[in-house]
């Protein structure tokens, strides 16, 4: 009965658990942050996001049972009184978030066990590859650029290239395991980073012959606490290749790295440097430019929005420049280029949709609101602004707000976590209180654009906040 009694409570504990695994899940297996966020009461009971249950979720999930049966099996074997079992029931269900913690550490030699055998796995099978490997980092730009550079070079060779925003160990490991194969020529690889020393052991890993240095700037700030932690890991990159490195010069920090950089490099984006575009215009939804490279020029059409997307179009075409792509082969492949899905994509329905919810920052953001501009008709924004900005998020977001309000005709504050900056901003630019709406869920958001939406809108979404985010 005692066997019985603790399995059964495990499972109920495991079912009314499933909140936390959520956050856990959404805080990157991060126990600290995952902490402050259960302790702020900041459950992620929304539908936006599923749990994912991955193999790591699950070896997580298994110790966590075995670790309450074990303790609750104990408690009912060695606590006959019916008072003190009912209580400790209680009891666990408060403890449930540092039960989970606990179980986060018992997992952690097992994880280090599992990360070592596949990264040694990956390793050896793509030092027995021909393919030359290329590095992307930054702090912006990243997926774009890689999915460009997929494109551009795919003109003349055989490409792969982590999927998506696969830019962790594991989501390169995964890639070579089951992408790429000896016929390719080049393997595009996107770096992510969180901590110093990210970046550095990516390179190791992979084995970077070429790099790319999108800009780097103020994102993820709550884990490197400031821009100089951020320029230094992403630095990394420049250290780590074998060859050459690429850098996007329309960024204050990259521009500093660049300087400091000791190996073969080249500037690309400002005005008379190796590569960069003149006559950037948008007209009948799509953006014309003058493409410059190595002193020759050619006239080219894509379907992508935005000045940073221009740059990340010439950064990407300067490299494969350099490794033997011709002009004409950019070309083609620049006017071939697919919007990139979130990622300021256009999309035609009832009205035109700008869906930029991937991931904003203050750059993207004020470009986003450019493109916004351009177009006719009702301008309605959606967005919940911007987050992991550490001590400056409220005064980014209180200053973007004032450039919201100089575009937009309607807003949709979405959740609370940035509210009182945006609604400042918009307050002291004396935008309209009646066409500012707020939400704190897809549903309420749905409900007010059917309201305010109009067949000649253009809806931009900018941002959208996982469920940890209230």
């Amino acid at each position: 009965m005692t066997i019985l009694s603790g399995f059964l409570y495990t499972i109920f504990l495991s079912v009314i658990s499933l909140p936390l695994v959520k956050v856990y899940q959404l805080e990157n297996y991060k126990p600290k942050n995952f902490l402050k966020r259960v302790f702020k009461f900041n459950i992620a009971f929304g539908d936006k996001n599923k749990i994912n249950f991955t193999n790591r979720l699950k070896r997580f999930l298994f110790c966590d049972f075995l670790l309450i049966f074990t303790l609750f099996f104990l408690i009912f074997y060695f606590t006959e009184n019916i008072y003190i079992n009912i209580t400790m029931i209680f009891v666990g269900i408060i403890l449930l978030p540092l039960l989970m913690v606990l179980s986060h550490f018992l997992c952690l030699p097992i994880e280090k066990l599992v990360m070592n055998f596949y990264i040694r796995k990956a390793t050896k099978k793509l030092s027995s590859m021909p393919c030359k490997k290329i590095a992307i980092t930054g702090s912006f730009g990243k997926t774009t650029t890689k999915n460009i550079l997929l494109q551009i070079l795919s003109q003349k060779y055989k490409v792969c290239a982590t999927p998506k925003s696969y830019n962790t160990p594991m989501g390169v490991c995964k890639t070579i395991f089951e992408n790429l194969t000896e016929k390719d020529d080049f393997f595009i690889v996107e770096m992510g980073a969180r901590h110093k020393g990210d970046i550095a052991f990516l390179c190791k890993l992979v084995g970077a012959d070429y790099g790319i240095l999108t800009p780097v700037g103020k994102c993820h700030i709550e884990t490197f606490k400031s821009l100089e932690n951020v320029e230094k890991t992403k630095f990394e990159l420049c250290e780590n290749v074998k060859n050459f490195v690429v850098i996007n010069g329309k960024s204050d920090s990259n521009l500093k790295l660049y300087e400091n950089c000791e190996k073969k490099k080249y500037l690309i984006c400002t005005n008379e440097s190796f590569a960069y575009a003149t006559g950037v215009q948008v007209k009948d939804l799509k953006t014309f430019f003058t493409l410059h490279i190595d002193k020759t020029k050619i006239e080219v059409s894509t379907s992508l929005f935005g000045k940073s997307n221009v740059d990340n179009i010439i950064v990407a075409s300067a490299l494969a420049y350099l490794l033997g792509v011709n002009l004409l082969d950019i070309k083609k492949g620049i006017e071939s280029l697919k919007p990139i899905p979130h990622r300021l994509e256009l999309i035609k329905g009832y009205a035109y949709v700008l869906d930029d919810s991937y991931n904003s920052n203050f750059s993207g953001f004020k470009q986003a609101l450019e493109v916004l501009s351009n177009f006719k008709g009702k301008k309605i924004l959606v967005t919940p602004g911007m987050v992991e900005l550490g001590c400056e998020q409220f005064e980014l977001n209180y200053q973007i707000a004032k450039n919201m309000a100089k575009v937009c005709d309607e807003i949709v504050v979405m959740n609370k976590v940035n509210r009182e900056a945006i609604l400042k901003g918009l307050s002291e630019e004396n935008f309209n209180e009646k066409k500012i709406h707020l939400a704190t869920s897809r549903k309420e958001q749905t409900e007010i654009l059917k309201k305010i939406i109009t067949k000649d809108s253009v809806v931009l979404f900018e941002n959208d906040l996982p469920d940890n985010y209230k």
